[in-house]
């Protein structure tokens, strides 16, 4: 049985390592896919995992979004379309499902981001099986014209590589130390801009500041940039405070015990209130707060290895659905 995994960020690649180990161990061949976009290609590298490279990723407009997904699309026509994968598994790959679909492959698709309304209206409708938090509630995801099934777990994505997780770099920026990421601000569900770089500047009044980017690596007087890849889920591992939008470093920081700051950018944070109710170290607030939050905080990291042990893994979830696939 041939198992397709396609990947368009970081995360999703990290996912993917983690959905196709498990899958081998039962014996299924994987096929990995990816674009060319911040992180993607050097994360696989990192993982040792053999990603074929179909298109790239560009922001620019909505026409270049568009131009580069049609492009993709037809790359995988190219390359699925003689020998057809089994199942499509992704973290809301619109140009997968959307090929998917076309050639009859029953697709996965797992979920976190219910704000992320463009990749859900493209997604959902096509899936057939729908992987998500039970954090998140199922009207949220129904409201998409969800015709496939939906199957939730009691976990977040991240539990897919942080169970079990041991640091694999060693980062020595500085203590105490302070990771700051930068909002996504060219996602499509994306509102207003919001200055993540001052926001790093005044935190260095608590400590070291590591400022990841999510595109430009360019040099900022007072902070830490670094230039090459950075495994986020080793360095959050090691520093005494994380601050971001939410999104995945969030959960990979808080799952190892160091303390969050979530900057109430977004609505719909399902994932990220669960955690706080389960007793993770993380905390919401807005950006005028952020400063005062941080210095309570810091450095207040938590053993929360019963926690995590507690949180059910998606990857088998999704590990159980290929099974029944296969015995059909």
């Amino acid at each position: 049985m041939k198992i397709w995994l396609d990947a368009c960020t970081g995360k999703h690649v990290r996912y993917s390592a983690a959905i196709a180990k498990k899958l081998r161990e039962v014996g299924y061949e994987i096929v990995l896919t990816t674009r060319r976009h911040p992180d993607t290609i050097s994360l696989a590298r990192f993982l040792n995992e053999n990603f074929i490279v179909a298109g790239r990723y560009d922001p620019k407009s909505l026409l270049s979004r568009l131009r580069e997904g049609a492009k993709r699309q037809l790359l995988f026509c190219k390359i699925f379309g003689t020998e057809v994968p089994d199942v499509a598994i992704s973290h809301g790959s619109v140009d997968q499902v959307r090929v998917a679909f076309g050639l009859a492959i029953p697709t996965i698709t797992t979920v976190d981001t219910p704000y992320a309304e463009a990749v859900l209206r493209l997604t959902l409708p096509l899936s057939d099986f729908i992987v998500a938090s039970k954090s998140i509630p199922k009207r949220i995801l129904q409201k998409y014209n969800v015709n496939g099934k939906i199957v939730q777990f009691d976990g977040v994505d991240e539990v897919a590589w942080i169970k079990g997780f041991r640091p694999a770099v060693k980062y020595d920026f500085g203590n105490p130390l302070i990771v700051v990421r930068e909002v996504e601000e060219k996602a499509v569900y994306a509102k207003g801009k919001f200055s993540f770089v001052n926001l790093a500047k005044e935190l260095r009044r608590l400590g070291t500041v590591v400022f990841l980017p999510r595109y430009q690596r360019r040099t900022i007087k007072g902070l830490i940039v670094p230039k090459g890849f950075v495994d986020s889920a080793s360095l959050v591992a090691q520093a005494d405070l994380f601050v971001g939008a939410g999104g995945t470093i969030t959960r990979e920081a808080v799952l190892q015990g160091t303390p969050a700051i979530v900057v109430n950018v977004f609505e719909g944070q399902f994932v990220n209130d669960y955690l706080a109710e389960k007793g993770f170290p993380i905390f919401k607030t807005d950006f005028s707060s952020v400063f005062a939050l941080a210095k309570e905080v810091l450095g207040r990291k938590r053993n929360v290895q019963g926690l995590l042990a507690k949180l059910e893994n998606p990857v088998d979830a999704i590990s159980n659905i290929v099974k029944r696939l296969a015995d059909k």
